[in-house]
């Protein structure tokens, strides 16, 4: 198959159709969610100060078993992991013109989680092995309004966080893991999203487990636990309550991040298949990361010791030549049957919100407040430019549906390619 002429020059492509995609719904899900219907309670938060402000029966349930999975002290449902991020930030006590150090490479909720308590999001680079954030540059990025940092545990594997916790305690900051890709990592035999004050889950659909939407925050302090029940659920209505109302209030004027009973049901059942559902792709990425043994211009993801990698994405680096280019590469993957993005997301820093510096109103309050000398344009982040405008590929087909086949057409596309090529 090597030697044959290449689709991109009217040659007969490897793959004629889609991909499938991926589906782990069953019928433990919907036996779920029809015992919920027949209860006929779809929520039971209440806005008060009583016992129902903590959620159902599902909800608790939910919150139960995924601390006794993961091994933490606390977990709070929220229906999203952008909410899980916004009351974190909350929990973390942020102010106006405080400074939140965050990743440039990211989901965008990530970085504006800061602005919305009024804190000015920093970017520090990325690892260039990890793409995880460096914790050189976010030493470097460091000031004395420094308050907070929101580590992001990218593609499925943990940032460097024994270096980041130790820099946060050096320097007494609050350190959020944004573990939305990576459910079931582990860094030091440590699941990743309980190692920092607060570990934000996603529970997209578009994540290895998921209800839809949804999410959930981990921590083993009290009093962000408490923190975040109440900014989950109204605080405003419950903090004249003596039981429920902490010394410092600040940051709780509450919101509606509530779960459902649907949802939560649901979260359930998927929580049961995490391990199984990460063990296949970590399959799938080792029988392809051993055929890309033999391609010199690919190099495969790096895991360092002490960690493992459960792969949201198989984040692949390309080496360029003369004669074909990654935009080249991709275009000729792409005749071949074999659809890959170059890059993940642009850099935030680049995005209107941080170019024009404006987020409530039009008076460009939080920026307004801005002290430190970042200047959010290109060239900030050299690192962070380079994997996204020359070198990242991303590998999205590795999950539980892939089969042996549908993983050799992508070698036999890159093999096509390399022999033409290379």
């Amino acid at each position: 198959m090597s030697h044959a002429k290449l689709a991109l020059f009217d040659g007969t492509p490897v793959r004629d159709k889609p991909f499938p995609t991926a589906n782990n719904i069953g019928e433990e899900e919907i036996s779920a969610v029809e015992n919920v219907m027949r209860k006929g309670i779809l929520s039971n938060f209440v806005g008060a100060g009583t016992d129902e402000f903590y959620g159902g029966e599902a909800v608790r349930n939910l919150e139960s078993n995924w601390s006794a999975h993961f091994k933490c002290k606390h977990s709070v449902s929220v229906n999203s992991a952008t909410s899980g991020l916004y009351a974190a930030i909350g929990a973390a006590g942020i102010n106006p013109g405080d400074e939140v150090i965050v990743s440039p490479y990211t989901m965008s909720a990530s970085a504006t989680c800061a602005l919305v308590y009024g804190g000015i999001p920093i970017f520090a680079d990325i690892d260039p092995d990890t793409f995880c954030l460096s914790p050189q540059s976010i030493r470097k990025n460091i000031t004395p309004k420094t308050k907070a940092i929101v580590v992001v545990n990218l593609f499925g594997l943990a940032a460097d966080l024994v270096e980041i916790m130790n820099i946060a305690k050096e320097f007494n900051l609050i350190v959020i893991e944004d573990n939305a890709q990576a459910p079931g990592a582990l860094y030091n035999n440590q699941f990743t999203g309980t190692i920092a004050h607060m570990g934000v889950f996603s529970l997209n659909c578009f994540k290895t487990i998921q209800s839809g939407e949804g999410g959930m925050v981990c921590s083993n302090h009290d009093i962000f636990y408490e923190k975040l029940c109440l900014i989950r659920n109204h605080a405003e209505a419950v903090i004249d309550t003596p039981a429920f109302c902490p010394s410092d209030i600040s940051n709780l004027i509450g919101f509606n991040y509530r779960l459902t009973e649907i949802q939560a049901a649901i979260a359930n059942e998927q929580l049961k298949k995490l391990n199984e559902l990460n063990t296949l792709r970590i399959q799938n990425v080792d029988y392809l990361n051993e055929k890309f043994k033999a391609y010199p211009f690919i190099t495969t993801p790096n895991v360092p010791k002490g960690s493992s990698h459960v792969y949201y994405v198989h984040a692949l680096k390309y080496q360029g030549s003369d004669t074909l280019d990654r935009k080249g590469f991709l275009k000729a993957l792409s005749s071949e049957g074999v659809q890959l993005p170059g890059g993940y997301v642009k850099p935030l820093y680049l995005l209107p919100l941080f170019q024009q510096q404006l987020a409530f109103g039009n008076s460009g309050y939080p920026f307004t407040l801005k002290t430190h000398e970042q200047i959010y344009q290109k060239g900030l982040c050299p690192v962070t430019e380079k994997m996204h405008f020359e070198s990242l590929i991303v590998n999205t087909h590795i999950h539980n549906h892939m089969q042996k086949q549908d993983l050799d057409d992508i070698v036999t596309a890159i093999d096509k390619i390399a022999y033409h090529y290379f």
